[in-house]
């Protein structure tokens, strides 16, 4: 499990998953976090999203695209405008065999989608 200054929204997360009925393994959650720290830290410099809280950020962001997860069914997906990479980076977590593509024409949002992919290990 990895500890970072964000892990205290993890038991949050968590709830939110069993509400949502999603089971995710260990390390989805834990890519999951890892995702927030990322979107959190690279949005004080690249400005990715207005919302600044993390705990917001967790609610607004990340579980409301989670909430989408039992509605998908398709082999390949693209996220168009994806911004911050939501919800595409947390479905890419959810399903980590399927295609799903990211497209933004900011240079800035893209930036960071190419460095949270390196760092989230995504193909």
């Amino acid at each position: 499990m990895m500890h970072n200054e964000l892990s205290h929204l993890r038991p949050k997360l968590e709830s939110a998953l069993e509400l949502l009925t999603l089971e995710l393994s260990p390390q989805q959650v834990d890519l999951l976090m890892e995702y927030l720290l990322l979107l959190q830290k690279w949005n004080k410099v690249y400005n990715l999203t207005a919302i600044r809280d993390p705990e917001e950020m967790l609610t607004k962001h990340l579980i409301d695209s989670l909430a989408v997860v039992p509605h998908i069914d398709s082999e390949s997906i693209i996220d168009v405008g994806t911004g911050g990479g939501l919800p595409g980076i947390p479905l890419a977590i959810c399903f980590p065999e399927r295609r799903i593509d990211l497209l933004d024409s900011n240079s800035k949002k893209t930036r960071f989608l190419i460095q949270a992919k390196a760092q989230l290990g995504f193909e």
